[in-house]
């Protein structure tokens, strides 16, 4: 896909690697929609050049609204990134409020998103949609299950999704991040992790290539080793 001139609506947009991919995209000539609950995160979105919208996207209502806010306008990029954690530790109740929040967030808002913008997709020239999974929708872990189940979900409607939509316009993206050093992760996730900057960058050149996946950095190592072994990746996961 050629970027430049294109307008383009990140979920998630105004922090961690959602910024990073509005950022890129901008750097790249297309107008970028963000959208955030923080009204302060938005302000600073708006200083940056980008047109930022409050929104709501773990509710129906919310997402909703998104859509209403941006009916009639033409939208080419689809990027479905906000996300939450929805973690809960080992010894620990499932907090079933937090639990349906990022189910929701995590999974119904893209599947809400793509039902209110794909038939507006659908009469562009060229458009995409870019879903944003994780690495643990290849296997999970065993402290993010909420996270990795809504992922594994994700991954599966994005794989149908971009079978039913292979003679259209439309071009489907999965893009599967590693740790990457954001909010979320911070406190959460030790270890090495990938800069927001450099995983957004993997993203916006799997856009521009029109690939079907972007597996980012050390996801690639885990593709091959599942290719090898699916049992052993799935033992070296759960602990990590």
């Amino acid at each position: 896909m050629d970027i430049n001139g294109k307008t383009a609506l990140v979920t998630g947009g105004t922090e961690g690697i959602g910024l990073e991919i509005a950022r890129q995209l901008l750097a790249k000539g297309a107008k970028v929609i963000v959208c955030s609950r923080r009204e302060d995160l938005l302000e600073s979105a708006r200083l940056e050049g980008l047109e930022a919208i409050q929104a709501d996207l773990s509710t129906a209502d919310g997402c909703s609204a998104l859509a209403a806010a941006l009916s009639g306008r033409p939208i080419d990029m689809l990027i479905n990134n906000a996300g939450m954690s929805g973690n809960f530790g080992p010894g620990e109740p499932l907090d079933l409020a937090l639990t349906d929040q990022a189910i929701f967030l995590n999974l119904n808002a893209p599947l809400h998103l793509i039902g209110h913008f794909l038939p507006g997709l659908l009469q562009r020239p060229e458009a995409v949609v870019v879903n944003v999974t994780s690495g643990l929708a290849i296997a999970p872990r065993s402290g993010g299950p909420v996270y990795c189940a809504t992922k594994a979900g994700l991954r599966s409607f994005t794989q149908s999704l971009r079978h039913n939509l292979r003679d259209t316009n439309v071009h489907v993206i999965e893009a599967l991040p590693p740790v990457v050093d954001t909010a979320m992760t911070r406190g959460r996730v030790n270890g090495k992790k990938m800069s927001a900057q450099g995983c957004a960058a993997e993203i916006v050149d799997a856009i521009a290539a029109n690939s079907k996946e972007a597996n980012v950095g050390m996801v690639k190592l885990l593709r091959l080793v599942y290719s090898i072994s699916p049992a052993l990746t799935r033992r070296i996961m759960i602990k990590f």
